[in-house]
């Protein structure tokens, strides 16, 4: 039976996915960075395999950026689950789950102009609403 993601992976890898689409990189163009397949850099982002510390320091060097930047702020009164960035994951990780949340998650930051991407958050928002 496959695991669940754990909370802190599925983070890291949401981090991971989120940071290679802001520099407008590919799975497959950060996997030949790292040496690695793009179905690993997947199973990455989607929180189903771990990210080792060596492999996430050279990922993080990859994408210009440094390991805890990957990492969900924690305080002592506050768990992953408890938090806003653990909360934020849950959702990340249901819009990541289907074929068209990811295409939606992948190309929604590509959209330059401001306006439109409201515009586009307002009617997702209307369609989502019940009934």
């Amino acid at each position: 039976m496959p695991r669940s993601p754990d909370e802190t992976d599925a983070f890291v890898g949401a981090r991971l996915a989120g940071r290679r689409q802001a520099l407008g990189l590919t799975q497959v163009a950060l996997a030949k960075r790292l040496g690695i397949s793009a179905q690993q850099i997947q199973k990455y982002e989607a929180g189903t395999n771990r990210i080792s510390a060596s492999r996430l320091s050279r990922i993080a060097a990859a994408l210009g950026d440094h390991p805890g930047a990957y990492f969900p702020p924690l305080t002592e009164a506050d768990s992953v689950e408890d938090s806003e960035a653990g909360r934020g994951l849950s959702v990340a990780r249901f819009l990541t789950a289907t074929t068209e949340g990811r295409v939606v998650a992948e190309s929604f930051p590509l959209i330059r102009d401001r306006a439109v991407r409201q515009a586009i958050a307002r009617v997702v928002e209307a369609l989502a609403a019940p009934g």
